[in-house]
């Protein structure tokens, strides 16, 4: 081969060589060009992904969910339980977020939540046993309230009528699934044939949190049992010896009493020392507010003739106690139903100013009415 050959098949071969470089060049760029916009596209949609995830399910769904989370329950188990009951967009996410944030003590229980809880609502929720979400509204159940104006109050804040509100509380299928619920507080007695409403004088008097925009009557008739339940149980192991309360429903009757007849704790104490006396004694309880309840109507004054009414809630009527709860009550009553004043008398009355006399006769009894209301 010539000098001159040779030279030529080096430039080719030096050519070939730079173009296979170039295009190496070219390929390798590519290549990274893709790999930086994947990882980058990869990171942009693992951030939005994540982000998602961990917003609410639905922002504008107030509608509430109840959840149950059995004794025992690990996180990725809560994790699989919330998102089959759409509170959460992903299990997965939410295992790596309360890991993340080293969030753990998640209590066991029967939870209300909804699909408008952001993360940390859930979490904390989970913690605490408690719903800290703000709540929608509050509502106040005034004491001394009844069945029917507990409906009323409810349907002047919610989508139901206080017909449908009561049609449901008369349920008597409805009525033993919450018998069966609240073993400890509801008993066969409230489904006696003379009771006029079966849940009346179960409704606590209290200011309710109510976290949904639409709650169910069913809602608010737990979220009400749930705190009768709380105040009125510790009461019981207190009324032994107490003549005319053997049970829990004697004891809310007893409270509903108290709750109509006295403004203040320490004079429904003092009744509440009338009262069992009566009891004791097999003397009628002779209370004006169970005539009014008997009569189904409100009045400013009982007349004579209305003492005669023949119902089983009337005391002027019946010997012993109602047969059932006249309203609901404050707990200071239900605490005077468990922890009466000891004492002799046997009559009181009030006076025009509201203050309350007492007598252990009869005729020391007509001497005060004398004085104070005639």
């Amino acid at each position: 081969m010539s000098n001159s050959d040779f030279k030529k098949q080096y430039k080719k071969r030096l050519k070939n060589r730079i173009e296979e470089a170039s295009t190496v060049r070219k390929i390798v760029a590519i290549i990274i060009t893709v790999l930086v916009l994947a990882l980058v596209i990869g990171g942009l949609t693992g951030y939005f992904y994540v982000k998602s995830a961990l917003e609410p399910v639905d922002p504008d769904n107030d509608k509430q969910i109840n959840v149950e989370i059995p004794l025992g329950s690990s996180t990725s188990s809560i994790a699989s339980i919330l998102e089959e009951n759409n509170i959460i967009k992903n299990d997965l996410i939410f295992r790596f977020y309360t890991k993340f944030k080293n969030e753990s003590g998640f209590q066991a229980g029967d939870y209300q939540f909804t699909s408008s809880m952001t993360m940390n609502e859930i979490i904390e929720t989970l913690k605490t046993g408690k719903l800290v979400k703000e709540p929608a509204f509050k509502v106040t159940v005034p004491e001394g309230r009844n069945l029917e104006e507990i409906a009323e109050i409810y349907a002047e804040k919610f989508s139901f009528t206080s017909e449908e509100f009561m049609e449901r509380v008369n349920d008597e299928e409805y009525v033993q699934e919450l018998i069966d619920q609240y073993p400890q507080l509801l008993t066969a007695d409230i489904l006696h044939d003379d009771i006029r409403y079966p849940l009346e004088g179960y409704m606590f008097a209290a200011t309710y949190d109510v976290y949904v925009e639409d709650p169910t009557i069913d809602q608010l008739i737990t979220k009400m049992l749930d705190k009768t339940q709380s105040v009125v149980l510790p009461y019981l192991d207190q009324v032994e010896g107490l003549e005319g309360i053997e049970n829990v429903h004697d004891l809310v009757t007893m409270a509903s009493l108290l709750e109509n007849e006295a403004r203040t704790a320490e004079s429904r104490k003092m009744i509440s020392g009338v009262f069992q006396n009566r009891l004791d004694k097999e003397m009628k309880l002779q209370t004006d507010p169970t005539v009014l309840y008997a009569q189904g109507e409100h009045k400013e004054k009982v007349l004579y003739e209305d003492l005669e009414i023949e119902s089983p809630y009337n005391t002027y009527y019946i010997t012993g106690m109602p047969v059932g709860p006249i309203s609901n009550f404050n707990e200071n009553s239900i605490q005077a139903a468990a922890n009466p004043e000891e004492h002799e008398h046997l009559y009181f009355l009030a006076d025009s100013d509201g203050e309350i006399h007492y007598a252990d006769s009869l005729e020391e009894h007509n001497k005060l009415k004398k004085k104070y209301i005639n």
